[in-house]
């Protein structure tokens, strides 16, 4: 059973997640099918348009902590390959079909895509703040939104697909029933446009939203050089575990008021 499953509707690719009893998470073998399948994707003359869902109750759960506590690499190990997805250059439109939980690199995934359809059971959840030193930096797109929606996320507030299709997250918010056909209609209607107009639209759409700039790279690598590394290191035991996190904070008590700026780093 593959990881990663595809399956075409004309030219149309629906692009599936298969761990179900992991809510597919992201382990390194997912990882590594998914940017074979995207980068086939990418350079397929007959597919132009692409929908992106997860098997079972769940779209993504995010990162697969089991493997990569097993592995010793935190965020799991990444593919030799890139992913044209995740990196920004994957020129064809990608529809989410969001069929669960959407949670930390599961929420990652469906900011990626250029238009979202949503169960109305669906959770999302920006999840670093509860096991990282910084929260929501990964996910740069959410300071699109009001900025106290975004601290909500940022924070770690879950959100259900009701709540982010009233803000504009969600573009669609279906039955379960329905959450493929709505996608597929959704995608036959990109594919009646002339073929260079949506690709330059979607290009130009995406260039037009607001990304972290290298100034807030340094920024986000001083705050996680700042940060109690101890609290990282509890919350990872703490999950493998199955426990509370007793969490200590700063080894300095004086370093909450020392936070570096955008100034003090230049």
């Amino acid at each position: 059973m593959s990881v990663v499953e595809t399956e075409t509707h004309g030219q149309v690719l629906v692009v599936r997640m298969n761990r179900p009893d992991r809510l597919n998470a992201l382990n390194h073998e997912m990882r590594t099918e998914l940017s074979r399948v995207w980068n086939e994707f990418r350079h397929s003359k007959e597919l132009e348009v692409a929908i992106f869902t997860g098997a079972g109750r769940g779209f993504c759960a995010g990162e697969d902590m089991k493997e990569s506590l097993k592995d010793g690499a935190p965020g799991g190990r990444r593919p030799e390959i890139e992913d044209p997805f995740m990196s920004g250059k994957l020129e064809k439109p990608v529809i989410a079909a969001v069929n669960g939980f959407a949670m930390g690199g599961g929420f990652m995934l469906v900011e990626r895509t250029d238009l979202r359809v949503a169960v109305r059971e669906a959770v999302f959840e920006v999840s670093e703040a509860k096991r990282w030193l910084l929260g929501g930096y990964n996910h740069g797109h959410i300071a699109n939104m009001p900025y106290p929606v975004a601290m909500e996320m940022a924070l770690g507030f879950r959100f259900t697909a009701q709540r982010f299709y009233e803000i504009g997250f969600v573009n669609r918010l279906v039955d379960a029933a329905d959450l493929m056909p709505t996608a597929l209609s959704m995608a036959e209607h990109l594919l009646t446009l002339p073929p260079a107009s949506r690709v330059n639209t979607v290009h130009m759409m995406r260039q037009m939203r607001p990304a972290p700039g290298p100034e807030m790279q340094k920024l986000a690598d001083a705050l996680h050089d700042h940060g109690a590394k101890s609290d990282l290191m509890e919350s990872r035991a703490a999950f493998a575990e199955k426990r509370k996190p007793n969490f200590k904070g700063w080894n300095d008590p004086e370093d909450r008021y020392r936070l570096p700026t955008l100034k003090s780093i230049k």
